[in-house]
Formats: structure tokens, sequence, C-alpha cells
């Protein structure tokens, strides 16, 4: 487990979870582990009984277009140049995901941001972070996200 050799950082490309790279990034240069970079595309939405035409293929075909394009912009801004970053799309739950990718791939820990909301925001969008905290087998770093000023 220590030092580690399997990092897991989960993206939703927002700033906060760009805060969780950062230590991400230090860890596997610190450490030279492997670091693996995921994004989960939420299942395709529910419409009930909207009088829209859904195709799922299709959503599910530009989403990964959309992840992939958001990846590449990532590596250019993000990562250092000639460090080897590994990155996994996958589909479904976001917290669960994680737990399933990093239990899978063996992962020493998982690095991933709090985008800090309570209250309301917490009850109605609850917290990937936390149910990762609570299903994971293996270690779990939370960052939280620098507060405005």
């Amino acid at each position: 487990m220590f030092p580690f050799k399997k990092i897991l950082c989960p993206t939703d490309f927002s700033e906060p979870s760009y805060e969780g790279l950062k230590w991400a990034l230090q860890l596997a240069q610190h450490f030279g582990a492997e670091l693996s970079i995921i994004h989960v595309i939420p299942i395709s939405p529910a419409l009930g009984e909207a009088a829209v035409t859904f195709h799922v293929a299709e959503y599910e075909t530009s989403a990964r277009a959309d992840v992939e394009h958001r990846f590449q912009e990532l590596f250019q801004q993000r990562i250092p140049a000639g460090m080897q970053v590994r990155r996994i799309i996958s589909h479904g739950d976001a917290a669960t995901e994680i737990v399933r990718v990093a239990s899978e791939e063996q992962m020493d820990v998982i690095v991933i941001a709090t985008h800090g909301l309570t209250g309301w925001r917490h009850l109605v969008f609850g917290s990937v972070a936390e149910k990762v905290v609570r299903l994971a087998t293996c270690p779990v770093l939370t960052v939280r996200a620098p507060q405005p000023q």
C-alpha cells in the first residue's frame, strides 16, 4: 500500500476536481506512481413521458466525444509534459463506478475532490466523494475545494 504505486483521480472537469488532480499529480510524481484519471458519464437521462424522441446511442456517442475532447484539453493544460497518465471513461453512477474501477484495477489510493456543498445543495446533489469514502476498499484522500474569497 505504501508507497503508492497506483493512484486513481476522478474528474468532472470542474475547478474543484482540478484541485484534487493537483494533489494526485504531486503524489504520483513523489512516489513514481501510475496515475489514472477517470470520468464517469452519467446514465442517459430519464425523460419519462416527454414528447421528445431520445436516442440512447446518439447520447452516448455524443457524451463520449465530449469527454474525449475535455480529456485532451485537460492533458494539454494540466498534465506536465512527459508524465504518463492513463485516462479512463466509464458509464453509470459516478461513485459506484469510481469504486468499481479502483477495486478492479487494484488502486492503492483514490484522490478525490469535494465540492464543499452544504445545506440544501448537499441534500439535493448528494456527495460523490462521501459515497466513495464509504464504499472504497482502498484509502481515499479527499481534497476540499478552495472557498471563494
